[in-house]
């Protein structure tokens, strides 16, 4: 959950408080679930979500064998000193997208972590930008590499803000 607080006049400092829950230890009937299982339990909130969501205030919404959704409010706590939203943030949104779609696709116990994340911003995003969509598809998830593609689109207007491209190695149990 996060809040904001802003009060006076409209460049008054402003306040952002965030909170979320720790990582939860690894049990083994955590270890026993797969990637897909995790990330589901996650969505419904029966596990808690990556604390880097309530930071830059992201969220997962849709998980699927193979593909993931998550959407993403730009802020201006999020500016870069042109003005713009700092690619960041567009970056993060992709990896995770990126990531969880690998991840869907990983048996019980077994973990992955990027080693290449390609990103290409299309065009800028505001602080006012509605609403962000990346969806992450995973294009090949092998016994040591994985690879997955990704969009960020406006969920209002459609337009196409970035889109990435991941490998991931794939860290299974000794």
């Amino acid at each position: 959950m996060t809040t904001y607080e802003t009060t006076g006049a409209a460049d008054a400092p402003r306040t952002r408080t965030h909170t979320w829950q720790p990582r939860p230890e690894p049990t083994p009937e955590l270890l026993a679930m797969s990637g897909l299982d995790v990330l589901r339990a996650a969505a419904k909130g029966d596990l808690p979500a990556a604390s880097i969501m309530s930071t830059l205030g992201f969220r997962l919404t849709e998980v699927g064998d193979g593909y993931t959704v998550f959407e993403g409010d730009p802020g201006d706590h999020l500016l870069n000193p042109m003005g713009t939203v700092h690619g960041g943030f567009l970056a993060t949104l992709l990896d995770s997208a990126l990531g969880s779609a690998v991840m869907t696709r990983l048996p019980a116990g077994t973990a992955y972590t990027t080693v290449q994340l390609g990103v290409h911003m299309i065009r800028p995003v505001f602080a006012d930008t509605p609403t962000l969509r990346c969806e992450g598809t995973a294009l090949h998830v092998g016994r040591t590499t994985a690879t997955a593609e990704a969009r960020v689109t406006g969920t209002r207007d459609g337009k196409l803000y970035a889109h990435g491209t991941t490998t991931c190695a794939v860290l299974r149990p000794s």
